[in-house]
């Protein structure tokens, strides 16, 4: 009997004690909370634009030829040189044109004393043909003696025009200011009319080129501004201006090549040199910025997670053009709002989260 009672008290302790386990487990845990970084919804003045990539090149490329035959006597351009317009940059030797020119010369010389000498014998025959001393027949000839000394003067001349000229073009001249680009020949080279000799370049003003998508055609005329920065120029910022659209879009890419003109005066810009072009397409105006990397992708939709009363609240949101690590915000939020920067994938409608500060 006395064991039975031990045994019953024994069981009756392990229950209680069990029983005050099971109440204790029951009690309610405490919410978990995430830790999130917010940033304030502001506005902000923008002013929209659109990026490009451009290649910038010469205003003008010309190739300089020779236009007569003849061996190269003189050089005065060499390769990265600036010349100005007019100025000689190389001569053919011209020992041959000038001795054709002297010919030519006396040939011409000879030509007017003949025509001197015919027109008083025609004087003279005029005179006696009036007063019937000579013949019909006589005076005729005479005349037409004329007539053929005045051609040949006037062919003498001609060909006096056409030496001076060939002569002329022994001396091969800038035909615009800018830089030699290539030189093709050396003193002592021959050449024949139209073998290239210089490569020049006009590098002020400059062209740059680039290329806009065609849904973005409607915001570009001719005469907007454009700013360009270029790598190797770091820091400076250059202005052009929209001179031509071009009449074709590329059925690959859908974009058009778009012509901007800038000025060059300290020689700075090369040609060939790649440039970060940005139109802007519109004046500056108000506009809700948001980090770019608070929106969540979801398909076709976008949407965020605001901060209200330390719980979560996702937000449908609208976005429109991107500012460097910022995008505008059209709808969905306002100025003020707090938009979780950091630990939004984590975040579901209403937990609580805890700001980091």
């Amino acid at each position: 009997m006395k064991k039975l009672i031990i045994t019953m008290l024994i069981c009756g302790v392990v229950g209680l004690l069990s029983g005050c386990k099971d109440r204790q487990d029951a009690r309610p845990q405490g919410e978990r909370m995430i830790n999130v970084t917010v940033t304030q919804v502001q506005k902000k003045a923008v002013r929209p634009f659109i990026e490009a990539t451009g290649s910038l090149s010469a205003f003008q490329e010309v190739v300089v030829s020779a236009e007569i035959d003849g061996i190269v006597k003189m050089v005065n351009a060499e390769e990265g040189s600036s010349v100005a317009k007019g100025k000689q940059i190389a001569l053919i030797d011209d020992t041959d044109y000038t001795l054709d020119l002297k010919r030519a010369e006396a040939a011409l010389r000879q030509a007017e004393a003949s025509l001197a000498k015919i027109k008083t014998e025609y004087e003279r025959k005029r005179t006696l043909f009036k007063e019937e001393l000579v013949t019909k027949q006589q005076f005729e000839d005479v005349q037409m003696q004329l007539e053929l000394a005045t051609l040949e003067v006037e062919k003498a001349k001609a060909s006096l025009d056409l030496l001076r000229q060939r002569l002329q073009k022994t001396k091969v001249y800038a035909p615009l200011s800018g830089y030699v680009k290539t030189k093709k020949v050396s003193a002592g080279d021959f050449v024949k009319a139209g073998t290239p000799l210089f490569v020049l370049i006009q590098s002020n003003p400059m062209k740059v080129l680039f290329t806009v998508n065609e849904k973005d055609l409607a915001k570009i005329k001719v005469g907007q501004e454009v700013s360009l920065v270029v790598d190797s120029l770091a820091g400076s910022e250059f202005k052009a201006m929209v001179h031509a659209l071009y009449p074709n879009i590329d059925e690959k890419t859908r974009s058009l090549t778009v012509e901007a003109r800038l000025p060059n005066d300290k020689g700075l810009l090369r040609p060939g040199l790649f440039a970060k072009v940005t139109i802007y397409t519109e004046r500056e105006r108000d506009a809700l910025l948001i980090p770019a990397t608070a929106i969540l992708y979801e398909a076709d939709k976008l949407r965020v997670f605001i901060v209200e009363d330390n719980r979560a609240k996702a937000r449908p949101i609208k976005t429109g053009l991107r500012y460097g690590e910022y995008i505008e915000a059209i709808e969905g939020l306002k100025e003020g709002d707090l938009v979780v920067t950091i630990g939004q994938q984590n975040l579901s409608e209403g937990v609580k989260v805890n700001v980091a500060r």
